[in-house]
């Protein structure tokens, strides 16, 4: 099976394809973690502090796929995911559901064994390997960033995408020109803090193209296994109540941060870490106006220590 290696930092259709593939062939795909390997096992919070962002989140591609056209629609396949071993997690000054409230930079790791990741207090997070960043190239021309998601699919951080999903993506340029990265371990539904457990991966993809339907945004399928099993422990959830959506997210995330710190004796730092990887953010109501509810999900046992 080939492997992919070559790597950018922007949605771009000019960029030469480094495969050509017909539908239906299997690739791998070696993905870097979301620093573009600036950080290390022994990297600090000095280093996230100093991260270079024209190197964050690239993505390995891209690929282009033997008659693809826009109006066409790319299923890609995940088939499977290797991690590294190793991870982290960070609070990224400026960035994150909460950046207003978390100004300095702060790092937590993670060692990735047997299915499970280590690293913080003693807390053991069952991992769910997913891609955080998959989709295709704009038609608009130029460079665009990757960071934020779009219809081409992009940096969406769907949770769910794991092993076993297919992904539907509209084709916008001939060939498609399909990328994919920022590869984590582990995430809860939100991504508070703005990290994941970030990892490298060997990403297999298949990819195959299908006529006769176009779609305005990504779609996805996903079989039983690809839901997240429930927690044998339990949940505690907070809520956050505003008139203001976004607003009704950062509290429910703010006292779900306080539960851990309060009830279990993690650091503030380590509660917004925790939430980020483990919390799950769910829409509860949208239509009693004037508030809207935000609920913040916090499985057990993880604080089962």
């Amino acid at each position: 099976m080939r492997t992919i290696h070559q790597r950018h930092t922007g949605w771009d259709n000019a960029l030469p394809p480094v495969a050509e593939i017909e539908s239906g062939d299997e690739l791998e795909f070696d993905v870097v973690d979301a620093s573009g390997g600036q950080l290390a096992r022994d990297s600090t919070a000095a280093t996230l502090g100093a991260l270079d962002f024209a190197r964050v989140n690239p993505v390995t591609g891209p690929v282009f796929v033997r008659g693809a056209r826009p109006g066409d629609v790319l299923e890609v396949e995940i088939r499977a995911l290797t991690p590294s071993g190793w991870g982290w997690t960070g609070i990224i000054p400026g960035f994150g559901l909460l950046a207003d409230e978390y100004p300095a930079p702060w790092l937590a790791h993670w060692q990735i064994d047997g299915g499970i990741a280590t690293g913080l207090g003693g807390v053991r997070v069952p991992i769910r390997p997913f891609p955080g960043t998959i989709g295709v190239a704009l038609p608009e021309p130029g460079a665009h960033s990757i960071v934020p998601p779009r219809r081409n699919g992009g940096n969406m951080d769907i949770k769910h995408l794991v092993a076993g999903a297919r992904l539907l993506l509209p084709v916008l340029v001939e060939g498609a020109l399909f990328s994919v990265g920022d590869t984590h371990a582990a995430q809860g539904d939100g991504e508070v803090c703005g990290t994941a457990i970030e990892s490298p991966m060997t990403v297999t993809l298949r990819i195959t193209l299908r006529r006769g339907r176009s779609l305005p945004a990504p779609e996805y399928v996903l079989p039983p296994p690809s839901v997240a099993p429930p927690d044998p422990a339990g949940y505690h959830v907070t809520t956050g109540i505003a008139s203001d959506l976004l607003e009704a997210a950062r509290e429910a995330t703010r006292h779900a941060v306080a539960y851990l710190q309060v009830e279990h004796g993690f650091t503030r730092e380590e509660a917004y870490v925790l939430a980020s990887v483990c919390v799950d953010l769910r829409i509860s109501e949208v239509v009693d106006a004037p508030n809207w509810l935000v609920s913040a999900v916090v499985p057990l046992s993880i604080v089962s220590r």
